[in-house]
């Protein structure tokens, strides 16, 4: 186990990334179709395909997911990765050819000093496919990929991932891009909300502080107290090699949310288009009901963990102004 989300057999992660830019793309490929599902809890979600993942409609598995910057034009990514996929043949078969099925979100980075003066078209398209083809079983953390743009509301947000299994070797993994509106730290602290449930010392193992104080408590949101822009968004992917229905990999979804509250503070509010992908690799049944739910909890643990390490492992960007990372301040 490597703690990352390439620890569930027949997944790969790429990035792809533009330092002027200061934004870029994320693909997780999928070696074979994976069955998959979305929820989505925060106010201003920016998605591709996720009605498809409706368990009510028809297509039962997807191909990969593609997580970018740059808010409504970073959508264009995932036809970067739908390009890479249906170049080697893989896609939803409908009679002669094949469609590759590639549902997206996108984090808002417009305003973090990169140089978003692209021209007629947005480089997220060849993004996608770049980072499709850089697709493999190890991958950077922090600020890489679609994380290079993220920000939070006092540290420098970044990429993330955890990965742990179940008493009964059911592997669940997760990855996170944070580009919260709040915070993921205890006030302006080295503490981190999701320091229970840390393994080791994967985010600096500072724990908890003693006591709570009305500061530490304060909401702190990104810009300003009266901020009003959608400038924000955290994006996660639970997988399992667990064998889920679209169904059961809803309620997956649906229960790895609860580790985004656990990590973020305060998290799904209006001003956040937060979303978690939950997909399924089918090697390994499950309980349909206590199987489930022992399985969600665990989403929800590793959901955090990568929220996390997101921020703990990320670099400043080289920006007047710039957000602090975390190890300028702490490390």
């Amino acid at each position: 186990m490597k703690n990352l989300l390439t620890d569930i057999a027949g997944v790969r992660v790429g990035h792809a990334d533009d330092a002027r830019l200061a934004s870029g793309v994320t693909a997780i490929i999928f070696d074979r179709p994976a069955v998959a599902a979305i929820d989505v809890r925060g106010g201003g979600p920016g998605t591709r395909e996720s009605t498809l993942l409706d368990p009510a409609n028809t297509v039962e598995s997807i191909d990969a997911i593609a997580l970018g910057g740059g808010s409504a034009f970073g959508l264009d990514a995932a036809g970067g990765v739908q390009a890479w996929l249906a170049e080697h043949g893989r896609g939803f078969a409908v009679r002669g050819t094949v469609i590759p099925i590639v549902p997206g979100a996108i984090i808002f980075d417009l305003l973090n000093g990169g140089d978003k003066s692209w021209g007629r078209f947005a480089p997220y398209r060849d993004l996608g496919y770049a980072a499709a083809a850089a697709a493999g079983t190890e991958f950077a953390l922090g600020s890489a990929g679609a994380g290079l743009g993220a920000t939070t509301a006092n540290f420098k947000g970044g990429l993330g991932s955890a990965s742990a299994q179940t008493p009964g070797g059911i592997k669940v993994a997760a990855i996170a891009v944070v580009n919260a509106v709040g915070s993921v730290t205890i006030g302006d602290g080295p503490w981190f909300w999701a320091a229970p449930f840390e393994v080791g010392d994967e985010y600096g193992g500072r724990g908890q502080p003693t006591s709570f104080t009305p500061d530490m408590l304060r909401m702190r949101l990104k810009g300003a107290a009266d901020a009003t822009s959608v400038e924000n968004t955290t994006l996660a992917l639970v997988v399992t090699d667990a064998a889920l229905s679209k169904g059961q990999a809803k309620r997956l979804a649906m229960i790895a949310q609860t580790g985004m509250a656990r990590a973020i503070y305060p998290v799904h509010a209006p001003l956040d288009g937060d979303v978690v992908f939950a997909a399924a690799t089918g090697d390994k049944a499950v309980d349909p009901l206590a199987g489930l739910t022992e399985l969600g909890m665990i989403a929800a643990n590793v959901t955090a963990r990568a929220i996390a390490r997101g921020i703990y492992t990320a670099t400043a960007l080289p920006f007047p102004g710039a957000l602090p990372s975390w190890q300028d301040r702490f490390g």
